[in-house]
């Protein structure tokens, strides 16, 4: 079966993806009484039968190549496909029901007016049109049934949310929550916790024996060549005779010939490491075998080398602290230890309403800080979830909030402000559009469960598997 690969991939259009995807998308809700043995159809949507050759004409003008879906075969990507065409086809069952059309007067007025085949004069230029389809190796059909559906497709979204208003008080509403200005006042916790030096040996040993079973390390022994033509086969060149003998390596791998044999065999230089654990300042040969120590002995490629390993042995211990590098790393988990108990301790305060003003000012002494958000998506200075949580906090309160790179504060909600939206501008038409919109939107999630209700969708597995088979 040859796949188009010269289409381009026939997308659809709208707000498909928040109405119909629902149904059709993991099958989540198709029903099983569909897998009978013929083998023509795929699926059924109510009396509607989708045919297998329906389906290979929809991957044929997907402008997906037989490869691409030959590798994601397991990834379930005819599935996917089938989905889609039944996304579509749900929709113009909807468009007939309502009664949808779209005159061909009305699509050549869209084509007409489309600024890609129209001159300096806005007049419509035929020879624009032509080479436009010659450009994307589509025939004038092809492109006016695109557009069709399309524009019928955006008339069924018009007809769902048709007469969508929005209340003054709700466009109101939106507006104050994007736009008003939020003060606070925050203190850095970092002042508070404890640092590094004043961590000493006995809280690590605590901290080691309350956590020893999770704090384990794997230390590995292992061995290790490193593999290039020069080495090889006396030659600076990645030429056919250095390939050869790599796929020979790899060929007496697979074969069970051990380590020691295939180094004899090729007189390459073998290196010992013994007791490894990970360490990001190593090189990168030796982070990599301790990455794939569960396979025991392969070749992998690094760069312009080769690397031939073997696990010899992995082995748990608990960590050392004599090791500075070790110490260095449970020192930082005690850190963080630290960091995590005094914030879930200050969040139960102010949970239990422990904690007031004069808690906070204590706190701070010298080093409270101010900032003011112009708006609810103002994350200049902390992330975005901490200045929602913010915006919906009353005033006076304190909570615990974050900036980018994860550094916590205290922040103590202070004042509010909100900027009063004028009626008849450009701003307020703005807002009602964003509303209006939004309301839509609702409507439009509402319209999937009609859907659902309305559309019993039935799937053939043998028809799967066979389109399936035509691509291995």
């Amino acid at each position: 079966m040859s796949v188009g690969k010269y289409l381009n991939r026939n997308k659809v259009g709208g707000l498909i993806l928040i109405i119909v995807i629902i149904i059709a998308f993991g099958f989540g809700g198709f029903g099983g009484g569909f897998l009978s043995n013929n083998q023509n159809n795929i699926a059924k949507i109510n009396k509607t039968n989708v045919t297998t050759q329906d389906l290979i004409n929809y991957i044929n003008k997907s402008g997906i190549n037989e490869k691409a879906i030959r590798d994601n075969l397991n990834n379930n990507i005819i599935e996917e496909l089938l989905s889609s065409l039944v996304s579509t086809i749900l929709l113009d069952l909807e468009i007939k029901d309502f009664n949808i059309f779209f005159s061909e007067n009305s699509l050549s007025k869209k084509i007409k007016k489309n600024e890609n085949f129209i001159d300096d004069k806005g007049k419509f230029q035929r020879i624009k049109y032509e080479k436009f389809l010659l450009e994307n190796n589509i025939t004038a059909p092809q492109f006016e049934k695109r557009l069709k559906d399309r524009e019928l497709q955006k008339k069924l979204f018009d007809f769902i949310g048709a007469g969508t208003v929005s209340p003054e008080f709700l466009v109101n509403k939106l507006f104050k929550n994007e736009n008003s200005k939020l003060k606070i006042d925050f203190i850095d916790l970092e002042t508070f916790y404890k640092k590094k030096d004043k961590i000493n040996n006995n809280e690590l040993l605590k901290f080691l024996s309350e956590n020893k079973d999770n704090l384990k390390i794997e230390y590995v022994d292992f061995k290790y060549s490193i593999i290039n033509p020069q080495i090889l086969i006396g030659i600076n060149e990645f030429n056919q005779e250095f390939f050869d003998k790599i796929d020979e390596i790899e060929n007496m791998i697979l074969n069970g010939v051990n380590y020691d044999t295939i180094i004899s065999e090729f007189n390459l230089n073998s290196k010992i490491v013994n007791d490894y654990k990970y360490n990001e300042e190593s090189n990168f040969v030796r982070k990599k075998i301790y990455e794939v120590r569960n396979n025991k002995f392969d070749i992998f490629e690094d760069e312009e080398n080769f690397i031939l390993y073997k696990i010899e042995n992995i082995q748990n211990k608990e960590p050392d602290l004599n090791d500075p590098l070790t110490k260095k790393e449970i020192t930082e988990l005690v850190i963080q230890k630290n960091k995590f108990d005094y914030n879930k301790k200050l969040l139960e305060k102010i949970k239990n309403k422990q904690f007031n003003k004069e808690d906070f000012l204590k706190l701070g002494k010298n080093e409270i800080q101010s900032h003011t958000f112009n708006s609810i998506k103002d994350n200049k200075k902390f992330e975005i979830n901490s200045v929602q949580i913010l915006y919906s906090l009353p005033m006076g309160s304190f909570t615990l909030i974050s900036d980018e790179e994860n550094n916590i504060y205290l922040a103590s909600v202070k004042e509010l402000n909100h900027i009063k939206l004028e009626k008849n501008t450009e701003n307020y038409k703005i807002f009602i559009d964003k509303e209006n919109t939004r309301i839509r939107n609702s409507i439009l999630q509402s319209y999937d469960y009609f859907l659902n209700d309305k559309y019993n969708v039935n799937i053939n597995q043998i028809a799967i598997n066979n389109i399936k088979n035509l691509f291995q």
